[in-house]
């Protein structure tokens, strides 16, 4: 009976120790990103190592496994198929998600704006003795990162508007953005959509101009929204409340000008972009919106999804209210104020 007895309470104690573990491991939250800066699952991994008071969750509650995709249909494939937990959508490819989809999702977070009034503007380049009138676009090449982006409704937006349609009258590509510019030089293509802080080398260049920006098509926009399946949200909302509180504390280090050349540094780090290329922009009114508490402006993200039904680059309007969950941000924002 003793043996019996001892063996249980070995039993017992390894099963504490087991369940222990078990409750104590991080959740692994896998996020995907496309480019630096404006997406942050790349940065997050080694914000400790910056700024050890800001991911005060991380490690604990969850991790972050980053992805590298190329934006657009990708992020909505992955996800799709359970290649990604949290994935970063477009307004365009939120409502593929729903119409073409079918999926049963949420947008929780807002990455970043874009063509905010006071922020940087998202420009397509061309050669100037060129590309002289819209008209001089018929027939050409245009690039963007991913079908299906932000980017990529842009110019088809525009482009609708003087009565151009791909593929009948012009072409549309995917380039990656660091190479573009290159691209565009090369004559490889006709038009690039450059970002920060690609476009620098386009504004440095005199034989080049901007056509058009991403503002002509939609004003501001609702670019990069974090977006989870519901079922994931409801299995580990915990966990999504702690990273959108972490990364709420991470904005306000990037932007707080006391600590921003500390985020710089990380940036430089990171993306292997030398700090002098982004010192003077990177996290300044000079680089794209973040919203403070990561909240997504519904009614933006409204407007933007009207307008793209307007000219038929996609197939219908959709009430995006159903699909936009903001109860995670207000939990994280009550969260960091009991951090402090």
């Amino acid at each position: 009976m003793k043996r019996l007895t001892l063996f249980a309470a070995v039993i017992g104690i390894a099963l504490a120790g087991t369940s222990a573990n078990v409750v104590a491991d991080p959740f692994t939250i896998r996020a995907d990103w496309s480019v630096l800066p404006g997406q942050f699952a790349a940065l997050i991994p080694s914000v400790p190592q910056y700024a050890p008071n800001v991911y005060r969750h991380y490690g604990k509650s969850y991790v972050v496994e980053p992805i590298k995709l190329t934006g657009g249909g990708a992020t909505l494939t992955a996800l799709a198929v359970g290649g990604t937990d949290v994935s970063t959508f477009s307004p365009q490819t939120l409502v593929d998600a729903v119409v073409n989809a079918k999926l049963d999702l949420r947008a929780f977070g807002e990455q970043i704006s874009t063509e905010v009034p006071g922020y940087a503007q998202t420009y397509y380049w061309v050669d100037k003795e060129k590309i002289k009138t819209f008209d001089d676009l018929k027939g050409k090449v245009f690039a963007v990162n991913a079908l299906g982006s932000n980017v990529d409704a842009a110019a088809k937006m525009v482009m609708a508007k003087h009565g151009m349609a791909p593929p009948r009258d012009y072409s549309v590509v995917e380039v990656a953005f660091p190479a573009q510019l290159a691209a565009l030089k090369a004559g490889k293509i006709n038009v690039a959509v450059l970002v920060p802080p690609f476009d620098q080398g386009a504004a440095a260049d005199p034989a080049l101009k901007p056509m058009f920006s991403v503002g002509d098509a939609f004003g501001p926009v609702e670019t990069l929204m974090w977006v989870a399946k519901t079922d994931f949200i409801k299995t580990h909302r915990e966990a999504l409340v702690d990273f959108l509180a972490d990364n709420i504390r991470m904005r306000r280090w990037m932007l707080d000008p006391k600590t921003r050349m500390d985020a710089v540094r990380q940036l430089a780090d990171v993306s292997k972009i030398p700090m002098d290329r982004l010192e003077g922009w990177a996290y300044t009114n000079k680089d794209y919106f973040y919203p403070p508490n990561a909240g997504i402006d519904v009614q933006r993200l409204q407007k933007n999804v009207n307008d793209m039904a307007q000219v038929g680059v996609i197939p219908k309007a959709i009430d995006v209210t159903p699909y936009v969950d903001m109860s995670l941000v207000k939990d994280a924002e009550a969260k960091v104020a009991e951090d402090k």
